[in-house]
């Protein structure tokens, strides 16, 4: 798995080398960039961490890339690093998602604290994430009629009702439910119901 990381985006050498440094002072992992659309270029998704970058910059500024990677669908968390008199523009990044801003010049453990935050952040939706892609597998594992059958169980029908439904034996309905508990790895009707239940609130 990769590690996790601070990317860290700003066109001054100076500001990307000392927060680099206050990253790694506390055993965190940063890599920095020049510009917005080197970092674009390296982006990967699956690594693990958040990005920290000025929101102005020459050629594409930050809150323009926070947009890109809201077109490709990635959401990863960010923190805006930003001038006083670019407060608007702050404020339109945290209305995209940003995780937080934080003025120039910043205390180094008001930024520490917010990298951390979004660290948490995002562990904890990669987390979220992983469970609905486990759940997915597990409903793509079953057979047509014993989706049918996980539908009606979850819709609270008991196994009578289910067979009249279907026009099969209630034993035939039994030896579904067995195979749909067994493969969807549940151990009760209510951890199943919340596996359904947490699809469909994705």
């Amino acid at each position: 798995m990769s590690e996790t990381t601070v990317f860290i985006i700003d066109d001054d050498e100076e500001v990307r080398s000392a927060m680099v440094l206050l990253m790694e002072s506390v055993g965190l992992n940063a890599t920095s960039y020049i510009s917005a659309t080197e970092f674009l270029k390296e982006f990967d998704p699956k690594i693990p961490g958040c990005i920290v970058t000025d929101v102005r910059m020459p050629g594409m500024s930050g809150l323009d890339m926070q947009k890109k990677l809201n077109e490709i669908g990635a959401h990863p968390q960010i923190i805006i690093i930003t001038g006083h008199g670019d407060i608007p523009m702050a404020v339109d990044a945290m209305r995209e998602g940003a995780l937080d801003f934080i003025e120039k010049p910043f205390n180094d453990q008001r930024l520490l604290d917010s990298v951390h935050r979004a660290i948490e952040k995002d562990a904890a939706e990669r987390g979220i994430a992983m469970r609905l892609a486990e759940i997915q597998e597990r409903v793509a594992s079953l057979t047509r009629r014993e989706k049918e059958v996980m539908e009606l169980i979850t819709q609270g029908k008991r196994n009578k009702i289910i067979a009249d439904e279907l026009c099969v034996s209630q034993s035939t309905v039994e030896a579904h439910r067995a195979k749909v508990m067994e493969k969807m790895q549940a151990d009760s009707l209510s951890e199943l119901m919340r596996m359904v239940l947490s699809l469909e609130t994705d």
